[in-house]
């Protein structure tokens, strides 16, 4: 017949001796089990033991167990908490898989088999996330590096909008010149400069059209496109001087 307490109880005298301080007695309502049974805890780190102890790790585990009564021919109960770093998500996938190693390990001592374990997917994940947190990191610098949107700006683009802003600008001019500068007699031909200079601007009273006169005679008065081009300027301090 098993004598499965002194099984278990050389099984933790072996623990102490290997794990030392990382192995503890806790009281049952610390432990998060549905047992008033004895109950352990081992801290578990992701580092080698050549490390030096001081170091502060990013994550660190707890392994708590206890034996049943038919221990180890039934599982332990186990669970794990985090002490620090490690998401609630995180703890499900290592409880279930330690779960699933206990029942495949029934019959033998199998704690220290499930602290290998439970280090060695520590160790993996927690390399994991550092390689996922630099990938991340990269990403989000990437993302706050500012693209410029539009039409990037050439010497083409550049000169096409400079054309379409002075004929825009030269509309704009025309729009407040008077509007009796923009008809004159078929024969005059008058240059802008002609037309102010005459003092046509100026002119006061003038006769309306009549019915009768000879409206067909007149049309839009002929600019020269170099001789606007040279009196614009010109032609709107007169406008804005006699104003």
């Amino acid at each position: 017949m098993t004598d499965y307490a002194q099984e278990q109880e050389m099984e933790i005298e072996a623990l102490e001796a290997i794990l030392m301080d990382e192995f503890k007695e806790i009281h049952s309502s610390e432990s998060g089990l549905n047992t008033s049974g004895r109950c352990f805890h081992i801290t578990l780190s992701p580092q080698d033991d050549e490390m030096d102890e001081s170091t502060t790790m990013p994550v660190q585990l707890g392994l708590i167990f206890s034996h049943t009564e038919k221990y180890p021919d039934e599982p332990p109960l186990l669970n794990v908490t985090s002490i620090r770093g490690i998401p609630g998500e995180d703890l499900k996938i290592l409880r279930e898989k330690l779960q699933q190693e206990a029942s495949e390990n029934l019959g033998m001592a199998m704690i220290y088999t499930l602290v290998t374990s439970s280090k060695e997917w520590l160790s993996e994940r927690f390399g994991q996330e550092s390689s996922l947190e630099i990938a991340e990191a990269e990403e989000r610098a990437k993302e706050d590096v500012i693209v410029p949107h539009g039409e990037p700006v050439t010497l083409d683009t550049f000169l096409a909008w400079r054309e379409r802003f002075e004929a825009e600008l030269a509309l704009e001019r025309a729009k407040i010149m008077p509007g009796s500068a923009l008809t004159a007699p078929k024969e005059k031909k008058l240059s802008g400069r002609q037309w102010f200079e005459s003092g046509r601007a100026s002119a006061k009273g003038a006769a309306p059209v009549t019915e009768g006169s000879d409206v067909e005679d007149e049309e839009e008065l002929d600019f020269d496109e170099d001789d606007f081009e040279d009196d614009e300027e010109d032609m709107l301090e007169h406008y804005l001087a006699e104003k």
